[in-house]
């Protein structure tokens, strides 16, 4: 009776719980839990200086600036005889293709009455 008794006082005893063991981090864990804020902050960090250079060296270009008349088409003009007429001394395609990219024209006809911008010689 006594181990019987024994016994159950045994089975109604607290267990005693372990402390859980510490924390351990493998190497891809550090990786992660260093890497990660490390490349998302890197990587905020460009978006924000970009965010703020990016209209700056646009604007700071300098593309060449190119002297321009506005000339009203008549009939039977064309886009090479401007080109003749008002930059004499340079090579009349390459002046048609300025004309074209300057009045954003997809060919090279014109109807008449149409106001064009032409680069001038100078």
């Amino acid at each position: 009776m006594t181990a019987q008794l024994s016994a159950a006082r045994t089975a109604h005893q607290p267990v005693e719980q372990q402390a859980p063991a510490p924390l351990r981090l493998t190497r891809r864990g550090r990786l992660l839990l260093i890497g990660a804020p490390i490349m998302f902050g890197g990587a905020a960090l460009l978006t924000f200086v970009g965010f703020f250079t990016a209209p700056a060296l646009a604007a700071g270009g300098g593309g060449d600036l190119t002297r321009t008349q506005q000339v009203s088409v008549s009939t039977g003009d064309t886009l090479w005889g401007l080109a003749a007429e008002y930059a004499p001394e340079q090579d009349p395609r390459t002046v048609v293709a300025d004309i074209m990219e300057l009045n954003n024209l997809s060919d090279a006809v014109v109807p008449a009455g149409a106001q064009l911008y032409i680069p001038v010689a100078g």
